[in-house]
């Protein structure tokens, strides 16, 4: 049997997720290689969007695929564009890690117990605009680098940080959720489109390798991640745009539908709109697409630069 060609970035993130597809795989029967591909994400240490934000970590995976170099990749969904790669498909996108953002603040604090002035570290204008129309008096400092570099900003001292915020699945994938101190429900902050979701991308054309990913994927993750990064195609959004979202597959009288939710928001706090909607699980594009004209129409780009990619801010999707 020769064995399926995994290519994953170095980071301890990444090995991990690349590292639970390959386990699915191998309980399937077939033979894995890990095989680290370095990207331009994970060496260079300016901003991700003057990079080019969405995409900068997916583009050396991707062009290791066209090459024919590995079989497959694994992705954090949220870093891979809107826009489907030509030549290429996301044969998998396997069952969803909680999605929602996590406060990992010093003593133990919540958000509410952080006080007025304390200061937070995201590099995610989504972020930065939800916590900001919150109306706590937080004040911002941009970062970045992997998960433990980040927590290690946080506690006493004139330059450290009182909080950072992540995302939960990162902390949970690398066996990190004691340092959460509060877990931030999506009423108060909405995830980016994708987030906790990996995609198992592989080149379109290879069916055996198709055909061996298809028992990894989650109907219900697939339908609610459709759906959300739909809202970012509708809206052209730029790396920077300050855009959460959330779908979630909930029972309904006649049986389980797709309730998605969206917010726009200003990244200074003085606006966001959100809106919401429920449809079939089998029309979760057009669901997305829906909602984006809809936050359009009642305006978002009013609230906020869809469009923007080079801000003050870094991106998020180093996780």
């Amino acid at each position: 049997m020769t064995a399926l060609r995994l290519g994953t970035r170095r980071s301890a993130l990444a090995m991990t997720q690349s590292g639970h597809v390959a386990d699915a795989l191998r309980a399937a029967g077939h033979e894995v290689e890990l095989i680290e591909v370095v990207t331009e994400g994970d060496t260079n240490r300016a901003s991700l969007a003057s990079m080019g934000g969405t995409g900068v970590f997916a583009s050396a995976l991707r062009e290791a695929l066209h090459a024919g170099e590995i079989d497959l990749a694994v992705h954090s969904l949220k870093d891979l564009p809107a826009v489907q790669e030509p030549g290429l498909v996301v044969a998998a996108i396997p069952p969803r890690v909680d999605p929602r953002d996590a406060l990992c603040a010093r003593d133990g604090l919540t958000l509410g117990e952080l006080g007025e002035g304390s200061v937070v570290g995201t590099g995610s204008p989504r972020r930065r605009a939800q916590l900001a129309a919150l109306g706590l008096g937080l004040e911002f400092r941009d970062i970045r680098g992997n998960l433990g570099t980040r927590l290690d900003m946080v506690g006493p001292g004139e330059d450290q940080l009182d909080a950072v915020v992540l995302a939960h699945a990162g902390l949970t994938r690398l066996g990190l959720t004691d340092r959460i101190t509060e877990l931030l429900e999506p009423i108060q902050m909405l995830p980016a489109p994708g987030q906790g979701a990996l995609a198992v991308e592989c080149r379109s054309d290879d069916e055996v390798v198709i055909a061996s990913l298809r028992p990894l994927d989650d109907p219900d993750t697939r339908a609610a991640v459709t759906a959300e990064r739909a809202i970012l195609a509708e809206l052209s959004a730029g790396c920077a745009a300050p855009v959460g979202a959330l779908g979630e597959v909930v029972e309904d009288v006649d049986g389980p539908v797709l309730s998605l939710r969206a917010v726009i928001a200003a990244t200074d706090g003085t606006a966001d709109l959100r809106r919401s909607i429920t449809g079939p699980l089998t029309d979760a594009e057009a669901l997305g697409r829906r909602l984006a004209r809809t936050l359009v129409d009642d305006g978002a780009p009013a609230i906020a630069d869809l469009s923007a990619t080079h801000p003050t801010t870094a991106s998020e999707h180093a996780q």
